[in-house]
């Protein structure tokens, strides 16, 4: 047996008293502020991960994530078309007996693609016309607008215009007088008429996605009214801006 006296035997029993003494001294009241913070805290973390995790995707129905599924595929395979269209052009240049005249055809076709997608040009074809009527509670506003420009964009819209006003990369959005919408500086008042050249059998559903552009307005009184059309015309035009500071990079070696 150890004597009770032993050095080890003295340090166990003076940890044992810490022990006791802790558990049973009263917790100080900042003692209790920090418990109650942790509790708050944890609360707060464990409903925004329920808050989140029934969010998002959980909420749309089956067909929905179908229809999602399918303009990411659609999306793809647009992409993998434009790809294996440069590798037909590469190979077209290297291997043809004329390079220059194919070089000039090749350019000239990206230069129709450019000029549409920089505005400079007009275009045509498939897409939708939505008409939006505000009621009066002004809920058409800049911000709206861009948020519906950029729907349009993720569901594949090529070419789209407001009002009078062709959409570029470059466009910008804010709020009028009487409730207007400045798009570049031009004011558009209700009703709002959006043109956007692209698949109307995907953006017309994925205007329709619940918390997307069509549902929101309609909740808020708001009348929208989205055709599909055979051809679309997109024909305002934008003026070719010589860049004032950027400038071509020179090519990598």
């Amino acid at each position: 047996m150890s004597s009770p006296y032993h050095p080890d035997t003295v340090e166990r029993r003076a940890a044992w008293r810490r022990l006791r003494s802790g558990v049973g001294r009263r917790p100080g009241r900042f003692q209790v502020l920090a418990a109650v913070l942790l509790f708050l805290l944890g609360l707060g973390v464990v409903t925004q991960a329920r808050e989140t995790s029934e969010g998002g995707l959980q909420t749309l129905r089956e067909s929905e994530l179908v229809r999602l599924l399918d303009d990411v595929s659609e999306r793809r395979q647009r992409l993998e078309e434009e790809a294996a269209l440069l590798r037909e052009q590469q190979e077209a240049l290297l291997t043809s007996s004329d390079a220059a005249a194919e070089a000039e055809r090749a350019a000239q076709e990206r230069l129709a693609v450019y000029s549409v997608l920089a505005g400079t040009a007009a275009a045509e074809g498939p897409g939708v016309v939505m008409v939006v009527t505000d009621q009066g509670e002004r809920t058409v506003t800049g911000p709206f607008l861009l948020d519906a420009v950029q729907e349009l964009r993720d569901a594949g819209a090529e070419a789209i215009q407001i009002g009078d006003v062709r959409v570029v990369a470059s466009t910008w959005f804010a709020d009028g007088a009487d409730g207007s919408v400045l798009v570049d500086g031009t004011p558009v008042t209700s009703p709002f008429t959006v043109r956007a050249i692209g698949d109307p059998d995907v953006i017309e559903p994925a205007m329709r996605i619940p918390g997307g552009v069509v549902p929101t307005l309609e909740r808020f009184g708001d009348t929208v009214v989205v055709t599909e059309q055979d051809t679309v015309v997109v024909d305002a035009l934008r003026a070719v801006r010589t860049p004032e500071y950027a400038r071509p990079a020179p090519p990598e070696e």
